[in-house]
């Protein structure tokens, strides 16, 4: 089990803006099967960590592109992604392997 988080540099004040779309884009990746429940945060300036900052996290049981065969990307995904880079600096993505019972070592 994996958990991946996407960070987002935002430009100047468009934080809460950027975790809207981000929000919609990943409810239509949900709703076409493409990934599990995420969760997203933010930070307009608000609270004590990095500025016009947007977090996207979710988890899956296996790494696996979304350009893959087969993947039709719903229109919804494309067009937010097109309206999320005109906001956003960049972004990076983080993926790490989640401690499971089964991965436990005996210590």
């Amino acid at each position: 089990m994996y958990l991946l988080r996407r960070i987002f540099k935002c430009k100047p004040g468009e934080a809460r803006r950027v975790a809207s779309l981000v929000r919609k884009q990943a409810d239509a990746f949900q709703e076409a099967g493409l990934r599990s429940e995420c969760r997203v945060y933010f930070n307009g300036a608000t609270t004590p960590s990095g500025p016009d900052t947007v977090v996207l996290e979710w988890t899956d049981d296996v790494l696996r592109s979304t350009f893959r065969a087969g993947v039709q990307l719903p229109q919804a995904v494309r067009d937010i992604g097109g309206q999320v880079a005109q906001l956003t600096e960049g972004n990076r993505i983080e993926m790490m392997e989640l401690m499971t019972p089964d991965k436990m070592l005996d210590v």
